[in-house]
This record gives C-alpha cells, sequence and structure tokens, in this order.
C-alpha cells in the first residue's frame, strides 16, 4: 500500500515547502509527482496535505506518514552505505609490514586462514626490515604494519593484538642460566645476539639497557630467530626474545630463558591509517590474528 518512493516525496515535500520544487528535487514532471500524490491519497482514503499553503500544511494523515518517513529513510540510507561499504571491504586491498622478525611464526599461519576467508582482498607482503614501515603507511605504500613500536600520529589507529614478554636467553650451561632474575648490569659483559635492525629500536635496548647505562661488552647479528637460538645454544652469546618465540626451544632442553628484571612485557599492534580502520576486511584480520595466535602461540595475554 505504502511504497518507499511515496515516503521520500513527502519527506521532500516538507523539506523544500513546495510542489514545483520537490519535482525538481525528484526529477519528475509537476504532472507525475500529482499524479502519484493523488494515488497515495486514494489508497488511504484521505488527502495528506492542504493545497495551496506555503509552506504545505500537512493533515494529520500525512503527520503520521511522515513521522514513519523520518524513521525509515535514514535506516534505509545506513543499510544502502553500509552494504556498498561491504562489497569494497570484499575487493580491498591489505599490503602490509612486518617490524619484528620474530613474527613470521605466527603471521603466515594466520594469513593463510585469512585469505580462504577473505579470498578477493589483494594481499601482497613486504619487509620492513630495510625501511621505515610507519611512514609507508602514511603515505599509503602499506596498508598495516605489524609493530610493537608506537610512534603516535594523528593519522594512525595502533589495533592492540596481544601481550608478550621479553626473556633473555642463554645456553643451558651458560653463567646466567643459574639466575633466577636477569638485571642490566649482568650484560655488561656478554655478547648481545639481536636481529639485524637498528640497536635503538631493539625493546631490549630501549625499555631495559638504556634506562639503567648498560652497554653489552659486544654485539652480533642473525637473520632470524632459528639462527639465533641456535648460536645461543652454542655459546656464542645471549639474546632477548619473546617468550613464545623461545618456548619450544626451552622446552626441548636447548637453551634456558629468564625473565628480565620484574618481567619485560611488550604490546604487538597492527598499525593502519586511521580513516580505514573500521573496514570490514581490517577487522577481520584483527579478529584472525587474536584468534591465531591466541590458540598456537605460548605465555601471550590478548590485548
Amino acid at each position: 500500500m505504502i511504497e518507499l518512493k511515496h515516503l521520500k516525496t513527502l519527506a521532500s515535500l516538507r523539506d523544500t515547502g513546495s510542489l514545483t520544487a520537490t519535482a525538481t528535487s525528484l526529477h519528475l514532471t509537476q504532472s507525475a509527482l500529482s499524479h502519484q500524490l493523488k494515488d497515495l491519497e486514494a489508497r488511504i482514503g484521505s488527502p495528506l496535505f492542504i493545497r495551496k499553503t506555503r509552506p504545505v500544511r500537512f493533515t494529520s494523515e500525512g503527520e503520521i506518514l511522515l513521522n514513519l518517513a523520518n524513521e525509515i529513510l535514514p535506516r534505509i540510507a545506513q543499510a544502502e552505505g553500509d552494504l556498498a561499504g561491504l562489497k569494497e571491504d570484499i575487493n580491498g586491498r591489505l599490503h602490509m609490514a612486518i617490524d619484528c622478525h620474530s613474527c613470521f611464526q605466527w603471521l603466515m599461519p594466520a594469513l593463510k586462514e585469512y585469505q580462504l576467508a577473505w579470498p578477493h582482498v589483494e594481499l601482497d607482503f613486504s619487509s620492513g626490515f630495510g625501511f621505515e614501515p610507519i611512514p609507508a603507511l602514511v603515505a599509503g605504500e602499506l596498508d598495516l604494519v605489524i609493530t610493537s613500536d608506537i610512534q603516535p600520529r594523528t593519522e594512525i589507529h595502533y589495533e592492540p593484538l596481544f601481550d608478550f614478554e621479553i626473556r633473555l636467553v642463554t645456553s643451558i650451561s651458560h653463567s646466567l642460566a643459574e639466575k633466577s632474575v636477569i638485571e642490566p648490569k649482568d650484560l655488561s659483559d656478554q655478547t648481545l645476539l639481536t636481529y639485524p635492525v637498528q640497536k635503538q629500536r631493539l625493546d631490549v635496548v630501549k625499555h631495559f639497557l638504556t634506562p639503567a647505562g648498560v652497554e653489552p661488552k659486544k654485539w652480533k647479528q642473525a637473520d632470524n630467530t632459528l639462527m639465533l637460538v641456535q648460536m645461543v645454544s652454542a655459546g656464542l652469546g645471549v639474546a632477548a626474545l619473546p617468550n613464545w618465540a623461545v618456548s619450544e626451544f626451552s622446552r626441548q632442553g636447548l637453551i634456558t630463558s629468564k625473565p628480565l628484571g620484574p618481567g619485560l612485557w611488550r604490546r604487538l599492534f597492527a598499525a593502519v591509517r586511521n580513516g580505514e580502520k573500521d573496514k570490514h576486511y581490517l577487522q577481520a584480520f584483527f579478529a584472525t590474528a587474536r584468534t591465531q595466535c591466541q590458540q598456537h602461540l605460548t605465555g601471550i595475554k590478548l590485548a
């Protein structure tokens, strides 16, 4: 009986105040508009407004339909916007980089699962180790960066994924393996094995050694977690690594891991552009990453 076009017509008539302006707004001829209104009045058996009044005065029946229009039309517009946004999200782009060497362990399985659910999202991956990923994110070259290093910027949103503990890893025969807690001074005569990144970007340096004014005796670098653990096991140095990255090696008795001070906990984030954080395919990635990590990583806490 009452159609959506009728509600739009009455709302336009109220807003414009005249039949002529309403016809122009709706891209109708005045004859077509008059026919539509007369047809609706015939259906409900009553006039909807008083003719030849400026602005238009509506009857009680007209006011009832206007109230309905006020309720329905915004909801229709919202649904149309949501549907359009969802269609865009289905065909989105997710070019990402990681600012965390050990994250390969959980990110690749998470991406595999994500791609099954969102096959039309264009996925690409770059290592964030040879360039500054956050400026690339701001510039639109990347769409997401996995990082624990927050650089506050109004255009960036940091979505928390999980908390993890950084622990000192040593060989089972190392002198520090006997200690229950590692203090910064304990590393002053040690060779610290690290990933190939700038020292000041390492969590163990920024949040443990530098505040205490301590510098390790030597530095050595290795490209990945497995190589670091093998070097530690061989007694070539010690390393500070995420608890989940070394838990299996520790369980096998290949290395020991000790807390740094009262516990050096860090939070991992997915950084995205602030205006895009609510996109469906990004929210789906956040959820997939959290689920994968909760199911497969040891010692973490969901943020």
